[in-house]
């Protein structure tokens, strides 16, 4: 059996554009699933942050799985994780422009028993989740160097981490999928601890017979 052309395979932009369509693909079927209007815009609200939430697992979770479970799996995650970001991004994009919709449309609706307070996490985590997108190619490395970039990734996806947690945990009484997320999140959090904890014993233990060596 021949082997797809290298140009053929799904990653890169193709992997950001698949995922992009099957968003909006999700989007619309869940706007057209509900014939009210205010339906229709909580449904879509919902599916998107499914979506978005899926998403910024897989690349949340990309460098641990590589170090924990070392494969072709594993390492192709870690290689497109920075489409994966994007397509998170463009995932919450989705999600914000149906927030403001309906927002704009049934602000009495969206307001009910909502205060100004209970946006900040989210306000908050949208701006990490801007800046992570504009500084994700490459001119952004060269721009901040190497450390800050890296510092300003991994501190923004941690707090992105901390807002769905947050998200979830409030929403624990309303059953339906929340208690599955809080506890799909939650286990994320800690394999991520555990991979750290992982290299960390690893490059020590390098570090230990290099040492070792030279004696």
């Amino acid at each position: 059996m021949n082997r797809p052309a290298e140009n053929a395979s799904l990653h890169g932009w193709r992997l950001f554009s698949l995922l992009s369509l099957l968003v909006l693909i999700a989007t619309a079927l869940a706007l057209w699933s509900q014939q009210q209007w205010v339906e229709a815009l909580r449904s879509a609200i919902r599916v998107t942050a499914r979506t978005s939430f899926a998403i910024f697992l897989a690349t949340f979770l990309a460098s641990s799985l590589a170090t924990l479970v070392p494969g072709d799996v594993t390492r192709g995650l870690l290689r497109e994780r920075r489409f994966l970001g994007l397509a998170f991004a463009f995932s919450h994009a989705v999600h914000a422009l149906l927030i403001i919709l309906y927002v704009k449309f049934f602000p009495e609706t969206f307001w009910h028993g909502r205060s100004a307070a209970a946006n900040i996490p989210g306000s908050v985590g949208y701006l990490f989740i801007f800046l992570l997108t504009i500084t994700s190619f490459p001119y952004a490395v060269r721009l901040l160097g190497a450390r800050v970039w890296k510092g300003l990734h991994s501190a923004g996806t941690w707090v992105i981490a901390a807002v769905f947690v947050l998200s979830f945990y409030k929403r624990l009484p309303m059953g339906s999928w929340y208690p599955l997320g809080f506890a799909l999140i939650t286990s994320a959090v800690a394999i991520k601890l555990i991979a750290k904890l992982a290299l960390r014993r690893r490059h020590e233990s390098r570090a230990a017979t290099a040492i070792t060596a030279r004696n």
